[in-house]
């Protein structure tokens, strides 16, 4: 017993001196803080929106987007095998030191994009291990917030995401034309930087000691095999993983594909292709604030969620059969719409959550999001192949006779060829309406969840007045009560 209460002590000392390692930040803690450091690491990389494609077509010339599903399935499985781990963790350790981590790991491969583009697609695939920032910012945001208010905290949290690549996709395209790709890596890689000295110096500890205190890892709580198990034993845990496999598996396909997709299918140039995204990243922001407010406010979480799976479904079959431009236009707007999904999802999670298993849960939900992101682009990768739709920007071979002027030319006439053959297709895009029938499927299970409606004396009261007893993930209170029985 007493060399039990030293390894105790000693446990919690090291735990206390780990915990003082960092700075305490600037004020209190608050959603604000949450947001900067998504708009930052985002920014970063919406910067290297074009050359990431580049570069990924010129290491992989030939299978260029069956790579690309190959590096981010490699990515998205170890996102699930490490998310419970790691928002299991900053349950007991905190949310600041495990932002750190995240954004490190996350950001690190950027430098290596022109140093050695192997070792770059590596380090992308390898930093699946902490791609989990979402959900470290989402268990910052439920740390201080509550649960009337915390529904729009994640909007804001997306909204921010959305805000980030409002410009920087255009800004990176244009400081490309002007200095060149390696001043676009560099300048993403400094953005990077400064997102982590932010996190370091003015970021406070979200995570109170008295929910952290006495905190103990078990094997089933860091087991990914285990949040599966947890997954299928709890009805709400299973549901909302489940409408979030459904939903988002299409959007990473879509993500992964869609910009070659616009500039193959509708001969969308580069700057076409930053306005899109600024079009669908504006409007993406309005529906994660004001019109997700108001959807929760007078609706609730599971309605909301409703609303955001049928935009998704006539977007994705808007993409999949479109030959116009204005069609896709049309079909972004409503893309941004079906931006209030998962926020509405990880508010409805969080309340059912116990307040010192908001990392651990939020990490589950993340984990099946990071599994959708491997397993979307291999699926849409697959699906085109199927169909015999190459997506490749492959370039024909050209003497070295010829001056720049013709290379465009003979690029632009390939475009065109491709351009016209796909058009001649009855279904220019089979992998979106795919995903439009797994997006229906998610709104049939999403009927299985607890209603949301708003009291008669109140504008909004967030539902399950019954079931909200029923906390997710509280099975150690269940097997007490049945062993006291």
């Amino acid at each position: 017993m007493i060399v039990i209460k030293k390894r105790r002590r000693l446990t919690s000392a090291s735990n206390h001196i780990a915990r003082s390692n960092l700075p305490g930040g600037f004020g209190k803690p608050s959603v604000y803080h949450g947001l900067v450091v998504i708009f930052l690491e985002f920014f970063a990389w919406g910067l290297l929106t074009n050359p990431v494609i580049s570069t990924l077509n010129r290491t992989f010339p030939t299978h260029t987007f069956l790579m690309n599903g190959v590096i981010h399935g490699v990515k998205g499985l170890l996102t699930f095998l490490s998310s419970p781990l790691l928002g299991a963790y900053s349950d007991v350790w905190g949310r600041k030191s495990f932002l750190l981590i995240t954004v490190f790991f996350t950001c690190c491969p950027i430098p290596l994009m022109k140093i050695s583009p192997m070792w770059y697609f590596a380090l992308i695939s390898i930093s699946g291990l902490f791609s989990v920032t979402f959900s470290v910012v989402y268990s910052y945001v439920a740390d201080v917030t509550d649960e009337s208010s915390r529904s729009t905290a994640y909007g804001l949290v997306t909204a921010t995401f959305a805000a980030s690549l409002i410009t920087s996709p255009a800004i990176g395209a244009h400081l490309a034309r002007l200095y060149s790709e390696n001043f676009v890596i560099a300048l993403g890689t400094v953005v990077a930087i400064l997102d982590l000295i932010y996190i370091f110096f003015v970021v406070p500890e979200s995570l109170p000691e008295r929910l952290r205190t006495d905190q103990k890892i078990s094997w089933d709580k860091i087991d990914p095999f285990a949040a599966l198990r947890n997954i299928t034993n709890d009805r709400f845990i299973c549901l909302i993983c489940l409408i979030v496999l459904l939903s988002y598996l299409p959007e990473a396909g879509q993500y992964s594909c869609f910009f070659v997709y616009l500039r193959l299918m509708l001969a969308f140039s580069e700057d076409e292709i930053a306005y899109f995204i600024a079009f669908v990243g504006i409007f993406s922001c309005i529906a994660q604030t004001a019109l997700l407010a108001c959807l929760q406010r007078y609706f609730g979480s599971k309605e909301t969620i409703m609303v955001g799976l049928f935009f998704q479904i006539v977007q994705l079959a808007a993409y999949g059969i479109a030959t116009s431009n204005w069609v896709m236009w049309f079909a972004g707007g409503l893309a941004a719409l079906s931006s209030v999904t998962y926020p509405s999802i990880s508010a409805f999670v969080s309340i059912y959550a116990k307040d010192n298993q908001q990392g651990l849960v939020q990490g589950m939900v993340n984990g099946v999001r990071g599994l959708c992101n491997g397993l979307g682009p291999a699926l849409f990768g697959f699906i085109f192949y199927l169909f015999d739709v190459n997506l490749n920007e492959s370039v024909p071979t050209v003497t070295s006779t010829m001056s720049t002027s013709a290379n465009r030319t003979t690029i632009h006439i390939s475009d065109k060829l491709n351009y016209s053959s796909m058009l001649s297709r009855d279904v220019p895009g089979p992998p979106f309406l795919f995903g439009a029938l797994l997006a229906t499927i998610g709104l049939m299970f999403c009927l299985l969840l607890p209603n949301s409606k708003p009291d008669s004396n109140e504008f909004y009261v967030d539902t399950r007045i019954i079931e909200q007893k029923a906390r997710l993930l509280d099975i150690d209170s269940d097997s007490n009560d049945k062993n006291s029985t």
